[in-house]
């Protein structure tokens, strides 16, 4: 697959960075079906290992969308991480169209003055770093990178993601068997949307125990935003967006905003098997902030975990 080059390497004084907002990228540079849910808009290079990307966070999106109709959900800052990564491999560093991405963990977090909606779409600018950049023959085998986000050129937050790149036959046999595995467990009952945040069960990925603070992990593979695309495991945002709304209700707080989460992935959350969501509130140690510690257990391991900061002031 070949794409127009979105990649700018030209001085970064000569440009002004509304060059990077003026058309999305295409869809796959970023592994979304729907052109709806590309939010990188521009790339450029600014030294060796040092990329801008432009990204645009919309006033409404269909999921991730206006916290306490104050905010522009900053679930849209860890999504834009995700894609400023693939965006900087496949057009930065030439990977190949069809590898897969494995990632080990990803973070971010946001002041709430920098989330505050607008009259206008916000665009919102990636200053990159890519480091431990490791090759495999011609292709990369990993990097790291540390993003810091401007909005109105001013540092709103900052964030990172680390990964591994293999080819499809090296994934498929990583994976095995369950290389084609597709949802199969019945859907739990779900836990009500208000009090995770949300106006329909649709979109709730927590269902209902009877162990306090303990949630099945649900999904619904026909979600247009959660599962945009087939995959044989449940995606690294979704397990985000359940320590989101588990940090939500296990503090009461359907309205409180995410400024920040430290996600880190073990191994693969698999759809043949339950896995457990447990909320951990921790002591408050700052006025109006909570941090809530989130983790998800399948076959008896710890399989990822979150650490949730939620603005309840």
């Amino acid at each position: 697959m070949s794409v127009p080059s979105f990649l700018e390497q030209r001085e970064t004084s000569s440009l002004d960075d509304s060059e990077l907002f003026l058309q999305s990228v295409p869809r796959a540079v970023v592994h979304r079906a729907a052109v709806s849910e590309v939010l990188v808009t521009g790339i450029r290079q600014a030294s060796d290992d040092h990329y801008l990307v432009g990204v645009q966070w919309p006033r409404s999106h269909s999921y991730y969308g206006r916290v306490a109709g104050r905010w522009h959900d900053p679930m849209l800052l860890g999504e834009s991480i995700r894609q400023a990564l693939l965006a900087i491999s496949h057009l930065a560093y030439e990977v190949p169209f069809g590898h897969r991405f494995l990632s080990s963990s990803l973070s971010y977090g946001m002041e709430s003055d920098g989330a505050l909606l607008a009259e206008r779409p916000a665009d919102v600018l990636l200053d990159v770093r890519c480091r431990n950049v490791r090759r495999r023959g011609r292709n990369i085998a990993a990097m790291d990178l540390d993003v810091d986000c401007l909005r109105d050129g001013i540092r709103v937050g900052s964030g990172a993601i680390a990964a591994q790149c293999v080819a499809e036959t090296a994934y498929l046999r990583l994976r095995g068997e369950r290389a084609h595995n597709v949802p199969g467990l019945p859907t739990s009952e779900p836990v009500a949307p208000e009090q995770v945040g949300r106006t329909s069960a649709f979109d709730v990925v927590l269902g209902v125990t009877n162990m306090e603070r303990v949630w099945t992990l649900r999904y619904d593979r026909d979600h247009p935003v959660l599962f945009d695309h087939p995959v044989d495991h449940v995606p690294g945002m979704v397990l985000m967006e359940a320590a989101r709304q588990a940090s939500l209700a296990v503090l009461g707080r359907p309205d409180g905003l995410i400024v920040a989460c430290d996600s880190t992935y073990r191994k693969y959350v698999e759809f043949d098997s339950t896995c457990l969501v447990t909320a951990t509130p921790q002591p408050a140690r700052e006025e109006g902030v909570r941090t809530v510690s989130v983790s998800f257990n399948q076959g008896g391991a710890t399989v990822a975990g979150c650490e949730v900061r939620i603005l309840v002031g």
